[in-house]
């Protein structure tokens, strides 16, 4: 395998796993975990979403979230990202202290209708009006059902590479690619990204992948293997798109870090401290979880 040295690792626990949960969590222990993720050693958190509360009701202390975490390590050298539907959303997150956000837009018009309720078209005419206000505030794109849509079926590679040049046109500083429910496999990945880096020789694109169907870490293998070198996680397996039925929880963060510091690629994470927060999140936000390292004894040593 040819596999690189060093990956980067975006916690989006606090993002992607919260918006799943119905019952409130309290913003103290949203708070919290936060906190213990970054003595984790993550460099890049997504925290929030400024959505509207009536859709995620979860996410409606996003402006109290940003201020107390800004407060808290403003001298430290991390990067806290939020993801916004819309300028409405992208106003909210710059005035609350975000210079990062996440901008997502669907391959597919049928979820890109029904996760944030406009035509694609619509969405970029917004994404570059975010771009032409603010500026100084880095994006990045978010190319949602790259991989499968729950109301499409297969989506063409053509209507990506589509995606990816309007977003080249309006001028966002990243990429990432979504497999949003869980369906891609290994080979579908590998044909993807060679197209893709065919294509768009300059540009990195980064993975956000879920677990639905239990060929996540799989996919990482092939991704490593194609020139991806950030990934998108949450700790615990946390969270599923609420617009996107059948849907499961993302690649476990504890999971991804295991199986790639184990093959000898560096992430700079302290794993222990990772699993530290699983027992919170077992005890006071959801019981059982997709990750397998949350249920493994890890005192016992090989051989025993």
């Amino acid at each position: 395998m040819i596999l690189p040295k060093s990956i980067n690792i975006v916690e989006v626990g606090p993002r992607d796993g919260f918006q799943s949960i119905k019952k409130w969590i309290p913003t103290d222990l949203k708070l919290q975990i936060i906190d213990k993720l970054i003595e984790a050693g993550f460099k890049k958190m997504e925290v929030t979403s400024f959505v509207s509360p009536k859709a995620i009701p979860q996410m409606k202390d996003a402006k109290e979230i940003v201020q107390k975490l800004s407060e808290k390590h403003q001298n430290k050298e991390i990067v806290f990202n939020a993801l916004v539907p819309n300028l409405y959303g992208a106003k909210a997150a710059y005035e609350s202290g975000i210079r990062e956000i996440t901008y997502v837009i669907s391959t597919s018009v049928s979820h890109n209708k029904a996760n944030v309720r406009r035509t694609r078209e619509e969405s970029f005419e917004e994404l570059a009006k975010i771009k032409e206000i603010f500026s100084d505030l880095k994006i990045k794109f978010a190319v949602a059902t790259v991989f499968g849509c729950p109301y499409e079926g297969e989506v063409k590679i053509e209507e990506v590479k589509w995606m990816v040049q309007n977003g080249i046109n309006i001028g966002v500083d990243e990429f990432c690619l979504a497999d949003t429910i869980g369906v891609a496999n290994p080979l579908q990945i590998e044909k993807v990204l060679k197209e893709l880096n065919a294509t768009f020789k300059d540009i990195a694109f980064s993975l956000h992948l879920h677990d639905t169907r239990g060929m996540g870490l799989a996919n990482v293998i092939t991704a490593l293997q194609n020139g991806v070198t950030t990934f998108e996680s949450a700790v615990g397996g946390l969270g599923g798109c609420p617009f996107a039925p059948g849907a499961a929880g993302n690649i476990a963060t504890e999971d991804l870090v295991n199986m790639v510091e184990n093959m000898g690629i560096k992430t700079d994470i302290n794993l222990d401290k990772v699993l530290s927060v699983i027992p919170i999140i077992k005890e006071k936000i959801k019981p059982v979880l997709t990750s397998h390292l949350a249920y493994v004894d890890r005192t016992c040593k090989v051989g025993e």
